[in-house]
């Protein structure tokens, strides 16, 4: 049972459901890749010709985010399509029982976007250290 909770963290739906919003860098995010996630966001996913590769790279992607990353009670993929389209609410931090701060993106538009931007470069962190620690 614990061994399918560490090898099966994110969904290759999800990831290509965040692809269509690829030219952002949202799947490269939820991946755990924030560098190129970064990238694709100021670039439009290189032009739209990154994004377009990255159509066939999403099952690899998706092996090693699955292998990186701790499995456990919260969702990998609930908490990212929260951020991704509630960001600015805060109901991802919420979902994950950080009230005060989910509070505070609710009121300051996900803390000035700042916030927002600080999640999808540490999501997956947040949620590994937080499965890790229900264990």
């Amino acid at each position: 049972m614990s061994n399918a909770l560490h090898h099966d963290t994110h969904s290759k739906t999800i990831g290509y459901l965040l692809w269509i919003f690829g030219f952002l860098g949202a799947h490269r995010f939820y991946y755990g890749r924030p560098v190129t996630g970064t990238i694709w966001f100021f670039t439009l996913g290189l032009l739209g010709v990154g994004w377009l590769i990255d159509l066939l790279l999403i099952p690899g992607m998706d092996r090693e985010a699955d292998l990186r990353f701790h499995g456990g009670r919260t969702s990998y993929n609930v908490a990212w399509v929260l951020l991704t389209f509630l960001g600015v609410f805060g109901v991802h931090r919420m979902y994950m029982g950080k009230w005060l701060t989910g509070i505070l993106y609710l009121c300051t538009g996900g803390f000035f976007l700042i916030g927002v931007l600080y999640d999808f470069w540490t999501l997956n962190e947040q949620i590994s250290i937080r499965n890790a620690r229900l264990f």
